[in-house]
């Protein structure tokens, strides 16, 4: 048994060309080469639907809706991960800024930042491009666990 013990998501690890192939051309300028989109442009910036956000290059969940904030700044924005293992936070120095860079703790994709300046109770903001996830909705994550379930009797 692992109590009290924290499961990392085991690593992933693909070529720059298998990663050219399951990716869409922006997924991996963001994902794989630290790109940003602009501002205002991402599917999920004014989205607020109940569900879980996932990584795009790999599938692990990144984010839950409950922690989804309008932060104004022009890309989807929380207030914490949905499991802290699951992100991984490096120090970014690019563009003459001093960033924290947040990046999917399985694949190593880039999702965007963190920013001391989000809401009660974490303080965080979590600012992520939008083509570095994909969501499902609630009702398809229970219909998808409904179906396991039947699966395993």
């Amino acid at each position: 048994m692992n109590e009290g013990k924290i499961e990392l998501p085991e690593k992933i690890t693909r070529s720059e060309a298998e990663w050219k192939a399951s990716l869409t051309p922006e997924q991996y300028h963001i994902l794989r080469q630290k790109g940003t989109e602009r501002p205002g442009t991402g599917l999920y910036d004014q989205f607020f639907i109940e569900g879980k956000y996932f990584c795009a290059g790999c599938g692990l969940e990144l984010f839950e809706s409950g922690s989804k904030f309008d932060a104004g700044c022009g890309w989807p924005s929380f207030s914490q991960p949905a499991e802290a293992q699951n992100i991984e936070e490096h120090r970014d120095l690019s563009f003459g800024m001093v960033r924290t860079e947040v990046v999917c703790s399985r694949c190593g994709g880039h999702l965007g930042h963190v920013f001391n300046d989000g809401p009660p109770p974490t303080g965080l903001r979590y600012c992520i491009n939008s083509a570095s996830l994909t969501f499902k909705p609630s009702e398809q994550l229970r219909k998808e666990a409904d179906s396991l379930k039947q699966q395993g009797n």
